[in-house]
């Protein structure tokens, strides 16, 4: 019998990428464990995985994939994706407890590791007497706001979007009601009692994976391990074992296709060092004509150089995309006359970039996200400070983190309706490559590169944790 991992992300390419990562960390550890993953699909455009699944199978042969049966959902007119996401996987189950049955007629499985979204399979380890493990990719600050969300719902009666008040989590600065995830802003929301019963399963797991390394969120790390977010000292094992970072995804982040240099890479060669502000918002985040618009004019007044990846407005008014792009025309999107000004100190690139490429090459000076996580750990990794520019999930709180806590990003602030104003793109932009302050968040960021690099090397913080965790599975 081998000994095996069941890894069981949500669709999204972002938690793919995650999990993969994860399956290869493992792998580090112990390379005799195969991994296998289960995959799922979802009634709408969640990045296509094919092509990086593929390339996966291909090159490591102890990772395989599962493809789940597609399930039949009642309606999806009018749902959130979130909602959507949570129902699929819900829906899911007696398929997961058929592969967990077939793949433990040949292998040991150690556990069955869930993302946030795919908690409901928990039962089905449960009942199959497996370990059943969260891996959590968002960071330790934003665990603590989910390991405390029951206490917070048994607190008041009100929705999260009423209370207009600061809500103190152990661990973390307070944060305002109003920037927790929208999914839990809403109390009567389907989205909402999904996210209460993901939140109160986690302390019924074996351990709690996280894409975070200790030096980085040293309080949150410090509350958690202390047990201080869940009541009656209930608190899982905790393994900080990030940062895991993609390197070569289905997005290629290595910066080559088919074996040539992308255009953006030859130009950064180009550009001196330091000198460039990027800006990408992630693979769902959208902008309407008029948000592009503004940005355009700040970069434009900013006198900066840039590198921007633009995507088409959505047609539904939507901060997220939930559906394949048409063809982008900038011409049509961009002020007019803009590419042509500044085409001798700017590049726009439609819908794309090498992320992690640009991010290390030496030409970029600073970064303007959506705060993701993933990209939050990418920008750390390559010591580039950020402009915090939240568009969904769990991002506002992440700017709360990163500009209060970590104290690697100025924020980007935008009005009630969620605008943001060519002169606060300018000034931003300004403040993060010109201001002393944004000369000690470069610094914060570079030392920050350090610690990242120490917590994986042999002794680290991380490297420990995981070693601890496959420990664990030797005594069972």
């Amino acid at each position: 019998m081998e000994e095996a991992i069941v890894l069981f992300p949500s669709p999204p390419i972002g938690h793919l990428i995650s999990m993969v990562e994860l399956g290869k960390l493992l792998l580090t550890q112990k390379p005799s464990l195969s991994i296998h993953i289960l995959i799922t699909s979802v009634p709408y455009d969640s990045g296509s995985t094919a092509p990086y699944i593929a390339n996966v199978a291909a090159t490591i042969p102890s990772i395989k994939f599962h493809h789940l049966p597609t399930v039949t959902l009642p309606s999806t007119k009018n749902i959130h994706h979130e909602e959507l996401t949570f129902e699929v996987l819900r829906l899911s189950n007696p398929h997961v407890r058929e592969e967990l049955l077939s793949i433990s007629k040949n292998n040991t499985i150690h556990g069955l590791v869930v993302d946030f979204f795919c908690c409901a399979a928990l039962s089905v380890a449960k009942e199959l007497n497996i370990p059943g493990y969260h891996f959590f990719t968002s960071g330790a600050g934003v665990l603590a706001g989910f390991l405390y969300f029951p206490t917070i719902h048994n607190t008041t009666t009100k929705s999260l979007k009423d209370l207009k008040s600061l809500l103190h989590i152990p661990g973390v600065p307070p944060i305002p009601s109003s920037d927790m995830p929208t999914p839990v802003l809403h109390r009567d929301d389907k989205a909402y009692k999904y996210l209460l019963d993901s939140s109160s399963s986690f302390p019924e797991s074996a351990g709690i994976f996280v894409n975070t390394f200790a030096s980085l969120e040293a309080r949150a790390v410090k509350t958690l391990s202390e047990g201080l977010c869940v009541p009656n000292n209930r608190t899982p094992p905790i393994y900080c074992i990030g940062p895991l970072i993609a390197t070569g995804g289905p997005k290629d982040d290595a910066g080559t296709r088919n074996g040539t240099t992308l255009e953006c890479l030859t130009w950064l060669d180009s550009q001196p060092v330091g000198s460039v502000v990027f800006l990408c918002f992630g693979s769902l985040g959208l902008f309407s004509k008029e948000q592009l618009r503004e940005i355009a004019f700040g970069l434009e007044r900013s006198g900066h150089r840039f590198l921007w990846v633009v995507r088409n407005p959505p047609s539904d008014k939507k901060s997220v995309a939930l559906s394949a792009h048409p063809n982008i025309d900038l011409d049509s999107l961009l002020p007019e006359g803009f590419l042509d000004r500044t085409k001798e100190r700017g590049l726009v690139l439609k819908s794309w970039a090498p992320q992690v490429a640009v991010l290390n090459h030496p030409s970029v000076g600073g970064f303007v996200s959506h705060c993701g996580w993933n990209s939050v750990l990418e920008a750390v990794c390559a010591g580039v400070p950020l402009v915090a520019w939240p568009l969904y999930a769990e991002q506002r709180v992440n700017r709360i983190f990163l500009v209060e806590e970590m104290k690697l990003a100025l924020p980007m602030n935008e009005s009630d309706n969620g605008f943001v104003s060519s002169a606060e793109v300018e000034e931003r932009v300004l403040g993060l490559m010109e201001s002393e302050e944004g000369k000690l968040i470069r610094e914060r960021t570079i030392a920050m590169k350090i610690a990242a690099k120490a917590a994986l090397n042999e002794g680290g913080s991380s490297r420990v944790a995981l070693s601890k965790l496959v420990e664990s599975w030797k005594d069972k």
